[in-house]
């Protein structure tokens, strides 16, 4: 745990003099997390994130020509996300892939520094969650997926457990690159090709835990070790 939640959470401690306020700081800890989480995000990131998905969407539907105002936004917003002060510079090989979204097989990650956007998240629900908060994790993820992020976050408040937030990464010149491609491909009418600048663009994000975003927030490095999670 990080040295400012600790201090957040120990301040909370300090205010609860009973035990039977236990399940309210618990509460209270959570949506703090949940809050946390969602401002590690780019908002232009995530809005280009869902560009490119509808593109892709429009494309593969052989609606080409719908499917060019999404490419527009998506490098417009990629060009704002790249002013934001959530990025940050580092090699892929010195990124800690989150075990959830390992990388595809024979996948080489690339020593060339590059600029990383956080495009998106998703929240991992443990297998012991009762249905009904599994299902609440579930909304907030589909609302992440559209880029409504303060609503994923009021969703979360409800769940009240341990969940995990793993960031989207995507590394901002080659995504650049494979939304160009895409567009040139969908002026020129050729839908598949440009499907696949996309999928490469998509297949390019790199997913890491929430506590691996804390350290390059706070400076320690893309080396630094993610904590071990407490039961």
């Amino acid at each position: 745990m990080k040295r400012l939640s600790a201090l957040v959470l120990a301040a909370s401690l300090a205010a609860v003099p009973t035990f039977a306020h236990a399940g309210a700081l618990h509460t209270h800890w959570e949506k703090y997390k949940a809050g946390r989480a969602m401002k590690h995000l780019s908002a232009d990131g995530q809005r280009a994130l869902v560009d490119i998905l509808q593109a892709r969407d429009l494309l593969s539907a052989g609606k080409t020509e719908q499917a060019i105002p999404a490419l527009y936004d998506a490098t417009k917003r990629l060009q704002s996300a790249s002013k934001d002060d959530t990025k940050f510079m580092a090699a892929e090989s010195a990124l800690m892939p989150a075990s959830q979204h390992p990388a595809q097989p024979g996948h080489v990650p690339s020593t060339t520094p590059d600029a990383w956007v956080p495009v998106g998240g998703e929240w991992i629900a443990s297998e012991t969650l009762a249905p009904e908060k599994k299902a609440a994790v579930g909304t907030a993820n589909g609302q992440l997926k559209t880029g409504t992020t303060q609503q994923a976050a009021d969703t979360m408040q409800v769940v009240d457990e341990d969940v995990d937030f793993i960031v989207a990464l995507a590394p901002l010149t080659p995504t650049q690159g494979a939304v160009n491609r895409a567009t040139v491909f969908t002026e020129g009418g050729d839908a598949k090709s440009a499907v696949d600048a996309l999928n490469q663009a998509l297949g390019g994000i790199v997913f890491v835990s929430d506590d691996f975003i804390d350290s390059q927030a706070q400076g320690n490095g893309a080396a630094a070790p993610a904590p071990a999670k407490k039961n």
